[in-house]
């Protein structure tokens, strides 16, 4: 179960957002929509604990992210989070199969059986040792939801991930993003400005400075 309550961020004395409360239960998509500058990806990071909000908390399974000590809160994050991102963030010098148990072997918990499953599913069987550089965008978005994902995280965030795609690769990559992480049983939170989209979501919110409000229907 993730809750979110009372959340603030704060820029000097300029309040990005006030008010942010949210409770999702696993298996569940929320699509968070919003105007350029309202704060998505800032609530991303304080969600994932890389940046500090200023009041509210953040709690993942009983566990409250700010009271983490640093050192914590980056083993909480390998653990219980997975990210996938507009721009791949796919490292260039790694094999695919490698991309993908990097978040196994931060943990240190190598785990080939799991990786190859995980290629499998995403449709990229057989490309083991191909390096990014021979893969087309939407190939490189489904090594990171396979990376994203390969850990069973409890939590999965995706800001923008459908956003440097062509619409029916962007299609074909966000149906495969909600299914797996509905399969493997993980809260996902997408960000993104695509109606589309958050059409799909279970629940679609549009973030303001003072907290949610659902999309008119």
């Amino acid at each position: 179960m993730l809750q979110i309550r009372s959340l603030e961020k704060r820029y000097a004395d300029s309040p990005v957002f006030t008010g942010v409360d949210l409770q999702a239960r696993p298996g569940e998509f929320i699509a968070i929509l919003g105007e350029s500058g309202v704060g998505k990806s800032t609530l991303l990071n304080c969600i994932a604990g890389l940046d500090e909000a200023d009041a509210g908390s953040v709690t993942l399974d009983g566990v409250q992210v700010f009271q983490l000590g640093e050192e914590q809160r980056a083993r909480w994050r390998r653990e219980k989070l997975g990210f996938v991102f507009q721009a791949f963030h796919v490292l260039p010098h790694l094999s695919v199969s490698q991309n993908v148990a990097l978040p196994l072997l931060l943990l240190q918990r190598p785990d080939p059986a799991r990786v190859k499953h995980m290629l499998a599913v995403v449709g990229l069987e057989g490309f083991d040792e191909r390096l990014p550089r021979t893969l087309s965008g939407g190939q490189l978005q489904r090594v990171a939801i396979a990376r994203a994902l390969v850990h069973r995280p409890a939590l999965l965030l995706a800001d923008e991930p459908t956003g440097n795609l062509d619409p029916a690769t962007a299609e074909r990559v966000l149906t495969l993003l909600l299914d797996q992480a509905r399969a493997e049983g993980a809260i996902c939170l997408l960000v993104t400005h695509s109606q589309t989209a958050a059409a799909r979501a279970d629940r679609a919110l549009h973030l303001t400075a003072t907290g949610f409000e659902p999309l008119p229907a």
